[in-house]
């Protein structure tokens, strides 16, 4: 009995010793601001369920701060500021501060964040679907989207598209991981779209034979070896008439699947060209670890955003035999 009692107070005096030690980072907690040209309720949302770990203001509940509970949650605010730090938007120009916001909230919308480990013991941080909506129709007005007036022959502009030569592909760059440029990759078909309303662009999405066979199939994940996806990213222009076609070409973005060779790329090659020249993206070849990291947050679907699309989608070919 004596023994107990004994193991019990040398427990709580290790315990209550323990609670002097805390994480340096927990103890740097200053005020922010409400976000600037934001409206109050979305400021009151992310506050309320984002700044905790994504500003330089904390405010935990009092388990938070128990040790070892406090550092576990220190983990997850440093990697949290890292990705997101609401502190710092005054310090980013609007298009930022928009395309800030448009991560933020598709990152909600995907059920990723708040950390779903997070909300199951701080309950009152859960989105719920009504917060959703306003987040939702804050994000859709910021759009970036500018109408333009149609051309005097839309037709005459389709050929163009068709017809104009932008660079010679025999001298375009490798990528700095050696990846080679795949030209053909315009006579591919479209499996996927995406809407960036936040910057102003669309993307399109393309899939080789290998790539086609595997969405027929339904043997997305994981994507199988021989898999080549190309990203082109457009500006948008806006008609007079409300449709959207694609404008100037920003860049083209390819994933490889090789389980085998980029194996240390997570079984995925990654490779980006930029501008009309097709310039290579990348100072050196570890560039491929931006592009891990944005894939991440799907690494349960094998790194892939694309949701493939089971409708023609040929007639964004148009657009594309000029890249």
């Amino acid at each position: 009995m004596k023994k107990g009692i004994k193991i019990s107070i040398i427990a709580l005096l290790a315990f209550s010793g323990l609670q002097f030690w805390r994480p340096a980072e927990m103890e740097y907690n200053t005020p922010t601001k409400d976000l600037t040209n934001v409206p109050k309720e979305v400021n009151l949302i992310l506050r309320n369920s984002c700044f905790d770990c994504h500003s330089n203001t904390i405010k935990l509940s009092w388990f938070d701060q128990i040790t070892p509970a406090n550092f576990m949650v220190n983990s997850h605010i440093i990697d949290g500021r890292k990705a997101l730090n609401f502190s710092n938007w005054d310090s980013l120009n609007k298009p930022q501060q928009n395309a800030t916001l448009y991560y933020a909230f598709n990152k909600i919308l995907s059920g990723e964040m708040p950390l779903p480990s997070y909300t199951a013991i701080h309950p009152t941080k859960k989105i719920d679907s009504a917060t959703i909506v306003i987040l939702k129709n804050y994000v859709s007005s910021i759009a970036a989207r500018k109408a333009t007036k149609l051309p005097h022959n839309p037709k005459d502009e389709v050929n163009t598209l068709l017809t104009k030569t932008l660079v010679d592909y025999g001298k375009v760059k490798p990528s700095p991981n050696k990846i080679e440029y795949i030209p053909n990759f315009r006579n591919w078909k479209a499996v996927s779209t995406t809407d960036r309303f936040d910057n102003g662009s669309m993307r399109i999405i393309f899939g080789n034979k290998v790539a086609i066979k595997a969405i027929e199939k339904h043997q997305t994940n994981p994507w199988p070896d021989g898999v080549i996806f190309a990203k082109t990213a457009w500006k948008q222009k806006q008609q007079t008439d409300g449709s959207v076609s694609a404008g100037d070409f920003i860049q083209v973005e390819f994933m490889i699947k090789d389980s085998q060779k980029y194996a240390a790329t997570k079984g995925w090659g990654w490779a980006r060209w930029k501008g009309n020249d097709l310039k290579p993206y990348g100072k050196n070849a570890d560039f491929d670890q931006e592009c891990i990291a944005c894939h991440n947050p799907v690494k349960n679907n094998d790194y892939v955003f694309t949701t493939p699309l089971h409708l023609d989608l040929t007639k964004f070919n148009i657009y594309n035999k000029n890249k």
